[in-house]
């Protein structure tokens, strides 16, 4: 009987330490989803914000001709596309399904916006200018919409979903703004930067006719050196910190004329201070796969995930620009 009641005791309480275990790993596995999804989260923002940045750049400061203005922008659009369909495929715990709602509400509400602004771009230039330029104003309150949405509905979910989990003192939500100034909310700030662009300040003036035929570059492989590390779209790339490294960044023209002048970009983003980064291809032939070595300023901090962005300015003459640029998560370590 003795053997028996310690058999018991022994069998209930195996199975109570395997019930503990069985808790732990679940406990353990729903933190994990928590925190994956709110990097997740950091990653969409941070692109959003790039493209934000992009376009109110474009249309304070210029540099670009009215041709290039609207490819960009497209571009802008077309990724932002991109980015909700990303976001609406991300995994996240069933807790945080409201907020997940209002994340993807508050992304369309910015590609709804950069959409309708690079369809208005080209009245706006044009000879309809004063109706489209109201028109662009208008598509700013699409950003400010996402604005109020992601800090009154998604922020505030998100925040305490992880303060129920515990994690809010390691893990912040990531907070994020698209519109720069309520002042592109009036059509007379929009229409003032738009008559200085149609008039060619800051644009590229002397450049002349853009050529027949098609324009066009696309955005190659990129190599980290030394080493040769190639990045890769699909996963974090581990980049060793190391003297003197770049970049090296294929550039293919496509199209049917050669081109002059093309900038490659590469900005490096989500720990410490954002590093942007430029330089020019002098020349490339039509067809023609020439590579730029983009040098690293500096590097991010050791074991933080980063986002390398790397995109090819559009040509004079180039619609298409969905295939000009990429997104690199990385992570750089000692």
């Amino acid at each position: 009987m003795v053997r028996r009641a310690v058999a018991v005791v022994g069998g209930v309480l195996l199975i109570f330490l395997l019930f503990l275990a069985v808790k732990s790993c679940r406990n353990a596995a729903k933190e994990q989803a928590f925190k994956d999804y709110n990097r997740d989260v950091g990653a969409f923002v941070q692109e959003s914000e790039d493209q934000s940045k992009g376009l109110f750049d474009l249309l304070e400061k210029g540099g670009q001709s009215p041709v290039e203005l609207q490819n960009t922008v497209n571009g802008y659009a077309s990724e932002a596309g991109q980015l909700v369909d990303r976001a609406k495929d991300t995994d996240h715990p069933g807790e945080l399904d409201g907020a997940q709602r209002y994340l993807i509400e508050s992304l369309e509400f910015r590609r709804d916006g950069l959409k309708g602004i690079a369809d208005q771009l080209p009245r706006a230039l044009g000879d309809r200018g004063e109706e489209a330029t109201r028109d662009i104003a208008a598509q700013m309150q699409n950003f400010l919409t996402s604005d109020v949405v992601y800090a009154q509905r998604f922020y505030p979910r998100l925040e305490k979903g992880l303060k129920d989990e515990g994690l809010l003192g390691s893990e912040k939500p990531p907070r994020s703004s698209f519109l720069i100034d309520i002042e592109w909310l009036m059509p007379g700030t929009v229409a003032d930067r738009i008559d200085r662009i149609g008039s060619g300040e800051g644009g590229d003036s002397t450049s002349g006719p853009v050529a027949p035929g098609l324009h066009g570059t696309g955005l190659g492989t990129v190599q980290v050196q030394p080493g040769g590390v190639t990045l890769n779209e699909g996963g974090a790339t581990q980049i060793k910190a190391a003297p003197n490294l770049s970049l090296d960044v294929q550039v293919a023209n496509q199209g049917e004329n050669d081109e002059k002048n093309v900038t490659v970009k590469v900005a490096i983003r989500g720990a410490g201070k954002p590093i942007e980064l430029e330089e020019k291809l002098p020349e490339i032939a039509a067809g023609q796969t020439k590579t730029v070595s983009v040098p690293l300023s500096s590097t991010p901090p050791a074991g933080q995930p980063v986002t390398v962005r790397v995109e090819i300015a559009a040509v004079p003459g180039e619609k298409k620009t969905d295939n000009n640029k990429g997104s690199f998560p990385a992570v750089f370590s000692r």
